[in-house]
C-alpha cells in the first residue's frame, strides 16, 4: 500500500490515541525505512523496546522455530520456556520467583496486587508513587503516575494511593502511614524528562522500607534488560528491591512484561490470586531468552554503558555551545538533551535529518537507541543532533 493509504485507513478505522508522523516498513538493526524507501536512524527503538535492534537474527530465529512447534496453551499446563525464562531473571536479579504478563502497566498492576495482598492481613494496601512519574494506561497505573495530565477526564480515580517528591526522602517519610504498603519507584524517571534518582535517595528508601516494614518496588519497564549498563536499572545502587517490574526490551519487539519478586515476597501469590491468559506464552519467552543470550554473548551491557557514556559526552558538547539547551543527562542508553523551552521543533528537525527521536515531558528530548548501537552510529547521530542545533538556533 502506498502511504496516503496507509494513512487514510488509519484514520478511518484505528482510535486516534496517537498522532503518527511516518509509516515505517522495514527495519534491520538500529535502521528503519519508511514506505517511500527512506532510511532513518532509529534512536526511539520502539520506546526502549527493542533492546537487541529490529530482526535481530538470534531474535527471529527464536521467534520463527518456536512458532512452528507451540504458540500458546496457557498458563493451565507447563510448558519448557516459561521457567527457564524465570530462572534467567531470577538468577541475575534477587533468587526469586517471577509472574509473567503482557505488557509493563500489567506488571506494575501485579505489583500493586502483590503489595496489596502482602499487607492485607496488616490493613495496609496504600502505595507511595513519586510525583512526574510514569507507570502505565490502566485505571489503577495511571493512578499511580504522578501526573495529572495522563489522569485527567479518567475520575474517580482508584483509592490507595499517595505521591511524593522524587529524589526528595523527606517527602517519602511524610507520605508513610500505617495503612501504607509500598513505596513504588523508577530508577530513572523516563516519561518524566530522563531524571536519575539520587544514589543517597534510593539508598534512603531501603532503609525506610526497612524500618517501617514496607515494601519497596521498582518500575524496571524503561530501564530493565541492560538498558543502564546493567541489567535492571536499580542494580547501579547497590540495593535490592523487594520486587521489580519488566517489559519492553524483555522480548525485544515480542510483547512480554514479568513481575519479579525477592524470595520474601516469592510465595504472596497463590494459585486463582492472580492470572494472566496471554502471560509467558512459549512464542515470548523463546524471544526473551534469545535476547539475555544475546545481550550476554554480545557483551550488549558492556556497550551500553561504553556507547550511552560516548552519546552522552557529545550532548554535553553540543548543549555548552546554547544557552537554550540547558544539560544532557542519563544513564546508559538512556538519555536526554534538557530544554529551556519545547524539545519537538528539534524532534521534528531530527526526523527529517533522518534521525527518529522523542519529545518527553515537554522539554527533554529523549534517546533510548538499541543496546548493540555502534560508536559509529552514535557519533552520526550525536553529528546530525550538532548540526539541528545550529540549525535552530536561536529560532527554536
Amino acid at each position: 500500500m502506498k502511504t496516503e493509504e496507509i494513512i487514510e485507513l488509519n484514520k478511518k478505522y484505528v482510535m486516534s490515541t496517537y498522532a503518527p508522523g511516518l509509516v515505517l516498513v522495514k527495519g534491520r538493526g538500529s535502521k528503519v525505512w519508511d514506505a517511500d524507501g527512506r532510511e532513518y536512524l532509529d534512536f526511539l527503538a520502539g520506546i526502549a523496546v527493542l533492546s537487541v535492534g529490529h530482526c535481530h537474527p538470534a531474535v527471529v530465529k527464536a521467534i520463527q522455530e518456536q512458532s512452528a512447534k507451540l504458540i500458546h496453551v496457557s498458563n493451565l499446563y507447563y510448558t519448557e520456556n516459561q521457567p527457564r525464562l524465570a530462572q534467567a531473571l531470577s538468577e541475575r536479579s534477587m533468587g526469586g520467583k517471577c509472574f509473567f504478563c503482557n505488557s509493563g502497566a500489567e506488571a506494575n498492576e501485579g505489583l500493586i496486587k502483590l503489595a496489596r495482598l502482602w499487607g492485607s492481613t496488616q490493613g495496609k494496601y496504600e502505595v507511595i508513587t513519586m510525583k512526574n512519574s510514569f507507570h502505565g494506561r490502566t485505571l489503577a497505573t495511571l493512578t499511580a503516575t504522578g501526573q495529572e495530565k495522563v489522569q485527567k477526564g479518567f475520575h474517580p480515580l482508584p483509592e490507595g494511593f499517595k505521591y511524593a517528591e522524587f529524589n526528595n526522602l523527606d517527602s517519602c517519610r511524610a507520605a508513610v502511614t500505617e495503612k501504607t504498603a509500598a513505596i513504588l519507584v523508577e530508577a530513572i524517571q523516563g516519561e518524566g524528562g530522563i531524571i536519575p534518582a539520587d544514589p543517597a535517595f534510593i539508598k534512603g528508601l531501603r532503609t525506610l522500607c526497612d524500618e517501617k516494614n514496607i515494601l519497596l518496588f521498582f518500575d524496571e519497564v524503561q530501564t530493565g534488560v541492560g538498558r543502564t549498563g546493567k541489567w535492571f536499572g536499580f542494580q547501579n545502587y547497590d540495593i535490592q528491591p523487594d520486587a521489580f517490574s519488566l517489559a519492553k526490551g524483555l522480548g525485544s519487539g515480542i510483547s512480554i512484561g514479568a513481575v519479579v519478586a525477592a524470595p520474601k515476597l516469592s510465595d504472596v501469590f497463590q494459585t486463582g490470586s492472580h492470572g494472566s491468559t496471554f502471560g509467558g506464552t512459549p512464542l515470548a519467552c523463546a524471544a526473551a531468552l534469545a535476547v539475555i543470550e544475546t545481550i550476554e554473548k554480545e557483551n550488549l551491557l558492556g556497550n551500553a554503558h561504553k556507547t550511552g557514556a560516548l552519546l552522552l559526552q557529545n550532548l554535553q558538547e553540543t548543549a555548552a555551545k546554547y544557552d537554550w539547551i540547558e544539560c544532557a543527562r542519563g544513564c546508559g542508553l538512556m538519555v536526554g538533551l534538557v530544554l529551556k523551552d519545547s524539545a519537538a521543533p528539534l524532534q521534528k528537525r531530527l526526523q527529517e535529518k533522518g534521525l527518529l527521536t522523542l519529545a518527553t515531558a515537554v522539554r527533554v528530548l529523549r534517546m533510548l537507541p538499541p543496546l548493540n548501537i555502534t560508536a559509529a552510529d552514535v557519533e552520526k547521530a550525536a553529528a546530525l543532533i550538532a548540526e539541528a542545533c545550529e540549525e535552530l538556533n536561536p529560532k527554536i
